[in-house]
């Protein structure tokens, strides 16, 4: 990895560390304490759902249910009725079912803590096995959703075209102490700043480091 991209890396980080301390210092400070089955719930929620969204549907659910034995309790109508409105929630709602007889008849009821044996779970994606690794097991994974794979390439830290390409450039040149942090960081970056069009630039605490690949048009 050049040294320029290194000390950049670094650099953006630190800064956004400093940013955004304050409003994601909770997801910050992983610990083994979080409960990965929860994690993984919430993940398959937050797909195509916005965060507020999420946030209540969870309560609800978890309100009802917090293991695979307590889920699989509930019927497909309880359930769709606790995670309603996100998207989907028929689909999902089925699927969590699905998922948690299987982990508890393959895996006596504990998610897997590696990411390999996670992506054999039906309907479980490299993004959400590696925010289950990261946030229910505090170990090392690089979780790459649309924000992470468009700031990294518009800052030109990386060069690829999907998401899973994003994850494995950045396995190869992200410090891994900088890992499980980066997502929570690029995201609340890319909501509030880096937006998909007319990004605010002229507020950019970063925008020194950024080769601004693809921005024809910002504020």
């Amino acid at each position: 990895m050049p040294d320029k991209i290194a000390s950049d890396i670094e650099t953006i980080v630190q800064i956004l560390k400093e940013q955004y301390y304050d409003k994601t210092s909770a997801l910050l400070d992983v610990s083994n304490s979080k409960d990965p089955f929860k994690v993984l719930i919430s993940c398959i929620l937050s797909l195509r759902t916005k965060d507020e969204v999420t946030a209540k549907a969870t309560k609800r659910l978890f309100e009802r249910a917090t293991t695979p034995e307590e889920m699989v309790r509930l019927t497909k109508e309880e359930l769709e009725a606790a995670i309603y409105p996100v998207g989907f929630y028929h689909r999902k709602a089925a699927h969590i079912l699905e998922l948690s007889r299987v982990l508890i008849e393959r895996y006596d009821s504990r998610v897997p803590d590696e990411l390999d044996e996670l992506l054999k779970l039906k309907g479980v994606g490299r993004k959400t096995a590696n925010i289950v690794i990261t946030m229910g097991y505090n170990k090392p994974g690089v979780a790459v959703d649309t924000h992470v794979h468009r700031i990294s390439n518009r800052l030109g830290l990386v060069a690829t075209k999907t998401p899973n390409q994003t994850e494995f450039a950045l396995r190869e040149t992200l410090p891994r102490r900088y890992w499980i942090s980066l997502n929570d960081l690029l995201v609340m970056y890319g909501q509030t700043i880096c937006t998909p069009i007319s990004p605010k630039c002229s507020i950019c605490p970063i925008t020194e480091y950024c080769k601004r690949v693809g921005v024809t048009r910002s504020r």
